[in-house]
C-alpha cells in the first residue's frame, strides 16, 4: 500500500512539475472523490439495494489486504482494484442511472467522464 501511495504522489508532483497544475489537482482529489461518491450512492435511495451490496462488497474488496495481484507488482498490483472498482460502477450505473453518479460527483465532471470512459461506461450527456 505505501508502494501505491508513493507512486501517487509522485504522478501528482511531476503533473505539478510540468505545468499541468489542474491535472494535478484532479489527481490528487481522484480518490477523495471516488470514495466519497460510493459513500453517497451507497445511502442514496434511488439505488437499488442489490446495487448498494455490490458497492459493499467492491468497498471490501479494495480495502482487504488480500489480492489477486500483489500491490508491489507495478502497474498489474492495483489492476485488480481498478477492475473491480470499474465493474462496480458500471453495475450502479446500469441500475440507477449516470444522472445518479453525476449528480453525487464532487470533483471536475471532466474526471468523471475519464472514468467512465475507462471503464468502458458508454454515457450520452
Amino acid at each position: 500500500m505505501s508502494v501505491l501511495l508513493a507512486i501517487y504522489l509522485v504522478l501528482v508532483a511531476a503533473l505539478i512539475l510540468s505545468g499541468r497544475r489542474l491535472a494535478a489537482r484532479e489527481l490528487a482529489t481522484l480518490l477523495p472523490n471516488l470514495l466519497r461518491l460510493f459513500k453517497d450512492l451507497a445511502t442514496d435511495p434511488r439505488v437499488p439495494r442489490r446495487a448498494k451490496v455490490v458497492l459493499a462488497l467492491a468497498a471490501v474488496w479494495l480495502v482487504s489486504p488480500i489480492d489477486l495481484l500483489p500491490e508491489f507488482l507495478p502497474v498489474l498490483g492495483p489492476l485488480d482494484d481498478a477492475v473491480v472498482a470499474a465493474l462496480a460502477l458500471r453495475y450502479l450505473i446500469r441500475r440507477s442511472g449516470v444522472e445518479v453518479v453525476r449528480e453525487r460527483w464532487r470533483g471536475d465532471p471532466a474526471t468523471l467522464d475519464a472514468i467512465l470512459r475507462a471503464a468502458r461506461i458508454t454515457v450520452s450527456r
